[in-house]
């Protein structure tokens, strides 16, 4: 198992690419904390049987990204179950798709509160029991929006470059404690959010995708996986697309 007797921190692990993520570590043997807005009983069932099959503790932790004060009382309550944190997971995140004159400045501000600063400050305060611990890894799922920058993406896409840059900056700040920081940047994958996506933008995308098809949340999962085990400990500062070819 690559994960056996670590410890991760994943948000948004509630369905799509986080639950996926989630299961993968489990799997691998990690103990998780398992971070979302809510947790309803679907979910705490899940949870339930993955511990259950794999032997391992996972524990769920609720706060809203969108509020400092609920991002520090997560990790308030974080700090109090463990002391020592192996692996990060920022995968929260919001979609947006408007065209730009008929998006409010504040909705743009939202999307970059979620997706960009919850992110800086969650990962400011989880350092604080990473960085005791050397060989750990902070994983940013970002997305290919922030390379393709289609229309519509005016809040979204350069949300996700933002996020991009953040990991090469953190990389080099982090090298010291021989702290691998990278990001994964999906195109189109198989969740809901793609199904919340009109269907005429996701045709364009997949004509445009050499393999044809939209990537499932395992193969995200799976390069998440890589990157929190110690087969890519000479790997920081990367962002791998997972585009199937794009």
């Amino acid at each position: 198992m690559l994960l056996k007797d670590k410890t991760a921190v994943i948000t948004g692990c509630n369905r799509g690419i986080g639950f996926s993520i989630l299961e993968s570590f489990s799997k691998n043997g990690a103990n998780i904390i398992a971070c979302v807005r809510e947790a309803d009983s679907n979910f705490k069932k899940k949870i339930e049987d993955l511990s259950k099959e794999h032997k391992n503790k996972i524990d769920i932790i609720c706060f809203d990204l969108e509020k400092e004060e609920e991002i520090t009382k997560g990790f308030l309550e974080i700090k109090k179950i463990y002391s020592k944190i192996d692996i990060l997971v920022n995968n929260a995140g919001i979609n947006q798709m408007s065209l730009f004159q008929m998006t409010t400045l504040k909705t743009i501000k939202t999307v970059f509160d979620v997706n960009f600063f919850s992110i800086i400050s969650f990962t400011q305060k989880i350092l604080k029991i990473l960085s005791k611990n050397s060989n750990a890894k902070i994983i940013n799922i970002s997305s290919n929006a922030a390379k393709l920058c289609s229309a519509g993406r005016s809040g979204y896409a350069p949300s996700k470059a933002a996020l991009i840059a953040f990991t090469k900056v953190l990389s080099k700040e982090l090298g010291n404690y021989k702290i691998c920081v990278n990001a994964i940047a999906p195109g189109l994958v198989n969740t809901d959010m793609m199904k919340e996506t009109p269907e005429n933008v996701v045709n364009d995308a997949l004509k445009n995708t050499p393999l044809k098809k939209a990537a499932e949340p395992e193969d995200v999962a799976n390069t998440a996986l890589y990157l929190a085990s110690n087969l890519s400990n000479h790997v920081t500062g990367e962002t791998i697309y997972i585009t199937g070819g794009v």
